[in-house]
């Protein structure tokens, strides 16, 4: 079947909504379960570290390098996993994955002392970066583009379960024994580790994105056949992604020959040393908002809201525990609510609402912290009003912030560079989270803990202003259309204007609905 390059994805929207193909559906829910293994980690440390704290007479310091070290341990595994992706395929990464979490949920069971433990993290932190990295890239890879912010928000879903997860266990194994109870918190999480892997070896196809990388055109096909809403979709799909990889587009061959980067230097340097204007906007957005949803302060509420509500006045640890309980479930609600808003309302507008809500819950929350940090008296309404702030703050990021940072980042990255550029972005995601946790106890000591709060506000208000300037809209755009969004960092809404006239106008016999498949390419630099 020919394509026809006068037709586009906009058309095939126009004329239908097409409902959730249940194939793409059942992947991106088996890709995205190897996230849950991070959630819970995050989860069960808030409540674990309570008890190794005092198992292991370890300072506070000491506690939180131990708490948020897994964010700086991810760099390894999220740098490694780019090019372990391209190498070996994205099913095996995520095979490679789950097998790397199940050694470290073993070794984190089984630790003896302060230095096994954090050995321990490190390679749970190895196969954690791995996960996050590999989940999205998948996801966005096999989704149609009816219902991708849909699918590629599943990755953030698994994390808010494996959070509530860990919280509820934190409470059941709290009245065991001490010294069993934290370990069997830190190593259960290898019993789902080995179920993923069997069901992703056994059930999961191979992106048709790298399976057109590999020259495995005819392969390629029957992916997004099963995966796409259309047997048009699929050709279309097919067509832009040959485009990108460089085959032509009269090639029929079953397995083509596909000119490789020597080592990946190319794809880093057209990242980062000579970037055109598209991928240095592309790379700008990236990484600021992965920096200001881990600067805005979910890591340290998820990881330390026992001590938070212990600030705000609650003192028993069965009452810090529930308590902890309830944020999971809120974030849990929210994050589902947000799959189904990502693809009605679109990124845009959920994320600068949400970051709003994040930054007046934020300045609440410092503020009750504040009067009760400087009463001698017990406060009700104070204490009310902390706890209501911390499950306002996750429910905005759960409903925005949190799922449109891993499917924006999913989107905007070109085929020969998405590997890398989402290795890129989750580096700085890690490496800021770890900054956030291993100093909170630390921050808070200096500066009060309603004063960390204040800050967080103040980071996430310039996030605000980062999203409203640089980052353009996504919803319903193919992942090869996407690239012309970007190129001016502040006069993006031009171009974004005359795609969207030229997609209302689109009549079939047009060439101006071709723009994304006949233009020359914006992504590369042409010598």
């Amino acid at each position: 079947m020919e394509v026809d390059n006068k037709s586009t994805f906009a058309d095939l929207e126009l004329t239908k909504k097409p409902k959730t193909n249940k194939f793409a559906f059942a992947c991106a829910i088996l890709a995205s379960l190897t996230s849950i293994l991070l959630g819970y980690d995050i989860g069960v440390m808030s409540g674990a570290i309570i008890f190794i704290k005092e198992d292991l007479k370890i300072s506070d310091v000491e506690a939180e390098i131990l708490a948020g070290i897994l964010s700086l341990y991810c760099l390894v595994g999220s740098c490694a996993a780019g090019r372990t992706s391209d190498w070996i395929g994205r099913r095996y990464t995520i095979v490679l994955a789950d097998a790397i979490l199940f050694v470290g949920s073993l070794l984190m069971g089984f630790s003896t002392n302060y230095a096994f433990l954090m050995f321990s993290r490190f390679v749970a932190g190895i196969g954690v970066g791995f996960a996050l990295m590999i989940a999205p890239v998948y996801t966005a890879e096999i989704s149609p583009a009816s219902s991708r912010g849909f699918l590629t928000s599943f990755p953030e879903v698994s994390i808010n379960a494996g959070i509530l997860l860990g919280y509820v266990l934190n409470y059941a194994f709290s009245k065991l024994p001490m010294n069993i109870g934290w370990r069997l918190m830190l190593g259960i999480g290898a019993i789902p580790s080995v179920f993923l892997a069997l069901v992703v070896l056994l059930a999961m196809p191979e992106s048709p994105r790298w399976l057109v990388m590999q020259g495995r055109v005819v392969e390629a096909k029957r992916v997004l056949d099963k995966t796409l809403d259309t047997k048009e979709e699929a050709e279309l799909r097919l067509s832009d992604i040959k485009k990108a990889a460089g085959i032509p587009h009269d090639c029929t061959d079953d397995i083509v020959q596909v000119q490789k980067q020597t080592q990946g230097e190319g794809v880093w340097r057209e990242l980062l040393l000579q970037p055109t204007p598209t991928v240095r906007h592309i790379l700008i957005c990236a990484i600021g908002i992965h920096f200001f949803q881990q600067s805005s302060g979910i890591g340290a509420v998820v990881l330390y809201s026992p001590r938070i509500f212990e600030k705000a006045g609650i003192t028993s640890s069965n009452g810090k525990l529930l308590a902890t309980v309830a944020v999971g479930l809120v974030k849990t609600i929210f994050i589902l609510v947000a799959t189904f808003l990502l693809d009605r309302i679109g990124r845009r507008a959920l994320l600068l609402s949400s970051v709003g809500g994040m930054v007046v819950s934020l300045a609440t929350l410092g503020f009750s912290l504040t009067i009760i940090d400087h009463s001698e008296a017990k406060l009700g309404w104070a204490i009310g009003l902390c706890m209501t702030m911390v499950l306002t703050f996750v429910a905005f990021f759960s409903i925005g912030m949190g799922p449109i940072t891993s499917v924006y980042m999913s989107e905007i990255f070109p085929l020969k560079l998405r590997a890398q550029g989402v290795s890129m972005g989750v580096a700085v995601n890690r490496v800021t989270s770890g900054i956030i946790t291993m100093t909170f106890i630390s921050l808070y000591k200096v500066i009060t803990i309603g004063g960390a709060f204040f800050l967080f506000a103040g980071i996430a208000t310039i996030g605000w202003v980062f999203f409203y300037v640089c980052m353009p809209e996504t919803r319903g755009k193919t992942l090869e259309e996407i690239e012309w969004l970007f190129g001016k960092l502040v006069g993006w809404r031009e171009d974004a204007k005359k795609m969207k006239t030229k997609e209302v106008n689109a009549n079939g016999t047009s060439n101006s609905t071709s723009i994304y498949l006949s233009s020359t390419p914006r992504l590369s630099n042409q010598g």
